[in-house]
């Protein structure tokens, strides 16, 4: 996990997640508190939810354009609220 990722983690109000728009209902930026089975996010999209852990971010690999693609596959990249209109 890069800082970069933590940063764009910490001011998200959606996440991008496989092409979907996601809100993000809970966000806790990963510290050195935080154990691999802890949720660090929590998403929402009509009846779909996605919970990753921080354990489902550790390796994240950062893409161009502030995506990050998970060991899992899943790509993401987190959106502050000024983003969408």
């Amino acid at each position: 996990m890069t800082r970069n990722f933590i940063e764009t983690m910490r001011d998200a109000a959606f996440v991008f997640i496989n092409g979907e728009i996601f809100q993000a209902s809970y966000v806790r930026v990963p510290d050195e508190t935080t154990v691999p089975d802890d949720i660090v996010l929590e998403a929402t999209r009509d009846n779909s939810e996605v919970e990753l852990t921080r354990l489902d971010i550790d390796q994240a690999v950062a893409l161009n354009a502030g995506f990050f693609k998970l060991k899992s596959g899943m790509v993401v990249r987190f959106l502050p609220a000024s983003t969408l209109h």
